[in-house]
């Protein structure tokens, strides 16, 4: 590679770390995002010009072609459906790996990693290969689960193994190791062949098993886990380029895994594992005791929240589904403008995916000023006036705090039941995606308002106006 495409691929790595760090904050994420894509832009271009890329016109139309499906895709998909989206691509990478290790191992002169003056390939080009199909294989059938398990396609926590769960994916996990093992010391096609199968099905027994409230978590390693992915890519066709990326990418999706199991009280090996130390799901049709709640309607919502000093909106999926973000944004101005304190909590989960919330405020306009994560205003829940909960059911269930039998137990929760009124809109009593039944809704301060998040808010809008 000549010192100018050395440049030109140092440039865009920095273009890469520079986008990482503007997509650290909401404020500066557009401009990450605009650096991101100048840097992938240079990045390809830069790889079409390389002496060893031959059928140029392939590769254009197949830049074409997926252009055409991605902008497709992305003008159509709906806000709330862009976890299933960012779901959807990982798995393509992984894919993408699988292939590439493939056709190196069937075609080692073209890739270069044949021995000198030998039929045989590198044993170092055999772990990359093997590292390559795992990581990869892994993240296609585990995004796939993610992108069912978020689409509502498949329940939110699925178990294979009845019998001895812990036995059975310690032993395929074994299996797998060990057919690695065998591959690099032998590079047997069949042998590639079996490692691959055994790797799709261990990515489907990751992510299965894992409960609702653990998907953004999941939803993040998986991104992690496409970004070394590529890097195996990367070793394999011996682009540094690639490696860096793929680097930065399973980097910063293993720390922001890090930071929401934290944010969580979990490891991310309880949340990966949890689900293969359970027998089986409880009956979740069993009958459960009908408690009375209160029930209060939009017209007695806006009159309270129009007559506090303080209101903190929490934003959930319900929200998402709804799409009543825009509803939410009018709803705040009007309340300021009847002099009421309006702030905005997230809560590091909420949502399907990291930053899922942050991202339909932001499309809303709602000022970045006004949002605060849970650390920050977890202690003003006590001196406010109004908590209005819009969907967020299992960051503000107290079983987390209390219930040592709940799967939700120990992660740290937003303590809208401190407020002094809670109004909770949601659709029906049907516990959320952790499949909980929130505690919060019986309690003496709060009430009830049911429909479809959207009509609520524009109900409420009409009567604050």
């Amino acid at each position: 590679m000549s010192s100018l495409y050395t440049i030109l691929y140092l440039v865009a790595a920095v273009f890469f770390i520079l986008s990482l760090y503007g997509l650290s904050s909401p404020k500066t994420s557009r401009t990450g995002n605009y650096l991101g894509m100048a840097g992938m832009a240079l990045a390809v271009i830069t790889t079409l010009f390389l002496e060893q890329v031959r059928n140029i016109e392939l590769i254009l139309a197949a830049i074409a072609i997926g252009a055409f499906i991605g902008y497709f895709v992305a003008k159509k998909v709906k806000m709330t459906a862009m976890p299933q989206l960012v779901a959807g691509f990982h798995s393509l990478v992984g894919l993408a790996a699988v292939f590439i290790a493939a056709a190196a191992l069937w075609l080692p002169a073209d890739f270069h990693i044949l021995e000198i003056d030998s039929v045989k390939i590198r044993t170092s080009s055999l772990i990359e290969m093997g590292l390559g199909v795992v990581i990869g294989a892994i993240t296609f059938t585990g995004s796939i689960v993610a992108f069912l398990k978020l689409n509502g396609t498949m329940n939110s926590k699925f178990i294979i193994f009845k019998r001895n769960p812990k036995l059975a994916s310690q032993s395929l996990a074994l299996l797998m190791i060990v057919l690695l093992v065998l591959f690099v010391q032998s590079g047997s096609k069949p042998i590639f062949i079996a490692l691959a199968l055994i790797s799709f099905f261990v990515g489907f027994i990751l992510v299965a098993p894992v409960g609702g409230a653990d998907m953004p978590v999941v939803v993040s390693m998986l991104n992690s886990y496409s970004g070394w992915a590529a890097t195996g890519i990367g070793f394999t066709l011996a682009n540094p380029l690639l490696i860096i990326a793929g680097a930065l990418i399973g980097a910063s999706g293993a720390i922001l895994s890090y930071i929401m199991c934290k944010a969580m009280n979990r490891s991310i090996l309880n949340v990966m594992f949890s689900g293969f130390s359970k027998q089986a799901l409880a009956d979740s049709s069993e009958a459960k005791e009908q408690r009375p709640v209160k029930q209060g309607s939009a017209e007695d919502s806006a009159y309270i929240m129009k007559s506090a000093s303080s209101v903190i909106i929490v934003p959930g999926y319900g929200m998402a589904v709804a799409g009543a973000q825009h509803g939410v944004a009018e709803m705040m101005h009007l309340l300021e403008k009847a002099g009421v304190d309006v702030k905005f909590a997230i809560h590091p989960v909420a949502g399907r995916m990291p930053g899922h919330m942050n991202v339909l405020l932001a499309e809303a306009n709602i000022d970045y000023e006004k949002v605060f994560e849970l650390e920050e205003i977890n202690g003003e829940f006590k001196s406010c006036d109004v908590a209005f909960v819009i969907g967020a059911n299992d960051v503000t269930n107290p079983s987390a705090k209390t219930d040592k039998t709940s799967p939700i137990y120990g992660m740290p929760i937003l303590e809208v039941a401190n407020a002094k009124t809670v109004f909770f809109v949601k659709r029906s009593m049907a516990s959320g995606y952790a499949g909980v039944e929130n505690e919060l809704f019986y309690n003496d301060n709060t009430m009830m308002i049911f429909g479809d998040a959207k009509k609520v808010v524009e109900e409420i809008v009409r009567n604050l106006s």
